[in-house]
C-alpha cells in the first residue's frame, strides 16, 4: 500500500478537484480492509482481551447489508465491573505522570492517526455510509482534535499557577486535577473524531477511560482503541467495550466507579443520564445532543451561494449530522428562486454507493431511521407538499442497502417538522416576512446548536449573530451553511437542548471541563 504524503490534508471544506490526489490512496485503504471482514474481535479490558459468553454481535455494512464487517462481543454487566476496576487501578499513575509525557504519548496517538487515515476512512465509508470527504475529513479531524487538546495543556504549562501571597510565609497554588474515570459514550455519525476528540480531552488530562462505541460502529471503535493502544497509552487507561447500549448504557455511566461522563447523541439520552448520574454528589457531564438547525435566506443574499451551502449541509452524510441543516427560512420575495437553485442541485446529487469515488450521497444507519424519516415524509404530505423525494430507493444495488431520497418539503411555520429532530434526510423550508419573523421562528426550537445565514446587509448580519439562540454560527457559507465545524477554528458548542455545558469540543476551553481545581497553600515558618 502507497504511503501518503504527510501534507495531504482533507477537511470538510475541500472541494473536488483537491480530492483527486487522494482516490488512489482511498482505492488501496478500501482493497485492504475488505480482506478483514467478518473476524471476531474481543472486548480490551486492562490490556487484555476478553470474550463474553452472550452471542456476539454482527456489524454489516447499511450499503449493503448482506456484507458482514466483522462480529463484536456482546458486552455484559460483569464487563462493566471489569473495566472499572481496571481504568481506576490504572488512573492514579497516569495521572501522577508529569504532564508532558501525556501530552507526548498523545502527540503520538496523532501521528498514528494521520498514518492511518485513509484505513480509518475507508472503514467509516463501508461501516456509516459516509462518502470519501467525510469519511476523510472525519479521519483528519480526528488527528487535529488530539493535537489541539495536547496544546492546551502545553500552553497552560500543565495549569499549575501560582497565586498571590496573604503572608511572606506562605506560597499558594492553583492547579487543576483529573476527576478519575470517564466514561465516554460515542455516537455513529462520527465515529472517529467524536471518539478521539471526547477520549484524548479526558486522557490528556489525566483521567482514565472508558470507551464505549456506538452499536453501529465497533470497528472503527476498535480502530480508536487501536491507535491509543499503538501510541503507548498505557493498558486500563483506556479500555474498550462494544455491546448494546440497552446493556451495558445504564450500568457503565451509572456505576459509582465512574467519575464522569462525555457522551454525544440524542437529547433524550443525554437527559436520561443527566438526571440519573449525580446521586450522592454532581459528577461532571459533558453533553453533546443533536440539533434542529437553521438556515436562513435574506432578499440580499447571493442565492446560488445559499443554495450550495444548504445542499452541502443538508445532504452531507444523509443529514445525520447534530450540525445538519435540517429546516430553511426563506423570505417570500426570493423563496421560489432559492427553492428552484435547491431543488437543482438535489436532483444532480449521485446516489449509492458511497465507496465508490464519484457517489455523494449514501445510506441511513438503520431501519430505525428509515421509519422515522418516512414519518417525516407522511406529516408533510399531509401538512404541506413534497418538493423533492419522499420515497425509498430499491432499485438496482440501492436494494440491498438502506437508502431514501433526499426529501424537501415546504411546510406552514406552525408545522411541528421544523421544531423536531429527525436525524434523517429530510429538508423543511418555510416562508418568512422579515428577519424579525425568521430569527423568532429559528429561535422557536428547543435545540440551539449550529445555524446559517444568508445575506449582504451588515446591519442583518450583526442582529444574527447578536440574536440567534446556537452556539455555533456561520454566514455566507458556501461549503456548508451550518457545517464544517474545525478545531481551533469553530469551538462546536450547543445551547438549550443542544449542550450541556455551555463549553464546546473543538474549543479553547474543552479541556478545562476534565478537571477540577484544587487551591494548594503551604506554610513555611
Amino acid at each position: 500500500m502507497a504511503t501518503a504524503p504527510e501534507n495531504l490534508r482533507i477537511t470538510y471544506t475541500t472541494t473536488a478537484d483537491q480530492m483527486e490526489e487522494v482516490h488512489q490512496y482511498f482505492d488501496e485503504a478500501l482493497e485492504k480492509i475488505r480482506g478483514e471482514f467478518g473476524k471476531t474481535h474481543p472486548l480490551v479490558i486492562g490490556g487484555e482481551e476478553v470474550t463474553a459468553d452472550a452471542e456476539p454481535n454482527t456489524d454489516v455494512s447499511p450499503i449493503d447489508t448482506s456484507i458482514v464487517l466483522g462480529k463484536f462481543q456482546n458486552g455484559q454487566l460483569e464487563h462493566v465491573d471489569m473495566a472499572v476496576k481496571a481504568a481506576r487501578a490504572a488512573q492514579k499513575a497516569w495521572a501522577a505522570r508529569p504532564w508532558q509525557e501525556r501530552v507526548a504519548i498523545l502527540r503520538e496517538a496523532a501521528k498514528v492517526v494521520r498514518k492511518r487515515k485513509f484505513e480509518l476512512a475507508a472503514i467509516m465509508s463501508i461501516e456509516v455510509g459516509k462518502n470519501r470527504l467525510e469519511a476523510l475529513g472525519d479521519a483528519e479531524e480526528s488527528a487535529d482534535l488530539i493535537d489541539y487538546y495536547a496544546q492546551q495543556v502545553e500552553d497552560a504549562k500543565g495549569w499549575v499557577r501560582d497565586m498571590n501571597k496573604l503572608t511572606p510565609i506562605e506560597t499558594n497554588t492553583d492547579v487543576l486535577r483529573p476527576y478519575g474515570v470517564f466514561a465516554c459514550v460515542a455516537p455513529f455519525n462520527f465515529p472517529a473524531a467524536l471518539s478521539f476528540g471526547m477520549s484524548s480531552a479526558a486522557l490528556v488530562t489525566g483521567n482514565a477511560v472508558i470507551y464505549k462505541p456506538a452499536t453501529d460502529t465497533p470497528w472503527t471503535g476498535l480502530k480508536v482503541f487501536e491507535c491509543y493502544r499503538d501510541a503507548g497509552v498505557p493498558p486500563g487507561v483506556i479500555n474498550f467495550l462494544t455491546g448494546r447500549g440497552s446493556v451495558m448504557g445504564d450500568p457503565l455511566v451509572f456505576h459509582p466507579g465512574v467519575d464522569g461522563v462525555v457522551f454525544t447523541g440524542s437529547k433524550a439520552v443525554g437527559l436520561h443520564i443527566f438526571h440519573g448520574m449525580s446521586q450522592k454528589w454532581i459528577k461532571p457531564c459533558l453533553l453533546e445532543l443533536g440539533g434542529k438547525n437553521p438556515a436562513i435566506i435574506m432578499p440580499s443574499a447571493d442565492l446560488d451561494m445559499a443554495a450550495m451551502g444548504v445542499m452541502k449541509s443538508a445532504w452531507g452524510l444523509q443529514n445525520q449530522k447534530c450540525s445538519a441543516c435540517s429546516r430553511v427560512y426563506v423570505h417570500k420575495d426570493v423563496a421560489d428562486a432559492f427553492v428552484e437553485k435547491l431543488l437543482k442541485l438535489t436532483r444532480e446529487i449521485t446516489i449509492g454507493d458511497v465507496t465508490q469515488k464519484d457517489v455523494y450521497f449514501g445510506p441511513v444507519i438503520s431501519e430505525g431511521a428509515i421509519r422515522t424519516w418516512q414519518g417525516a415524509v407522511d406529516q408533510a404530505k399531509k401538512e404541506g407538499e413534497i418538493l423533492h423525494g419522499g420515497e425509498r430507493l430499491t432499485e438496482g444495488d440501492l436494494a440491498k442497502g438502506r437508502f431514501v431520497a433526499p426529501t424537501i418539503a415546504r411546510a406552514p411555520l406552525e408545522s411541528t417538522l421544523f421544531m423536531e429532530e429527525f436525524f434523517t434526510p429530510f429538508l423543511a423550508i418555510g416562508v418568512v416576512d422579515s428577519l424579525d419573523q425568521a430569527l423568532e421562528e429559528s429561535n422557536r426550537a428547543e435545540y440551539g446548536l449550529t445555524a446559517g445565514f444568508y445575506s449582504a446587509d451588515k446591519a442583518e448580519i450583526a442582529r444574527f449573530f447578536d440574536e440567534i439562540e446556537s452556539g455555533v454560527t456561520y454566514v455566507n457559507k458556501r461549503t456548508g451553511a451550518t457545517t464544517g465545524a474545525w478545531p481551533g477554528a469553530q469551538p462546536f458548542c450547543g445551547w438549550k437542548g443542544s449542550g450541556s455545558t455551555g463549553k464546546g469540543g473543538c474549543g479553547p476551553y474543552y479541556t478545562l471541563q476534565f478537571m477540577r481545581e484544587q487551591s494548594r497553600t503551604l506554610v513555611e515558618e
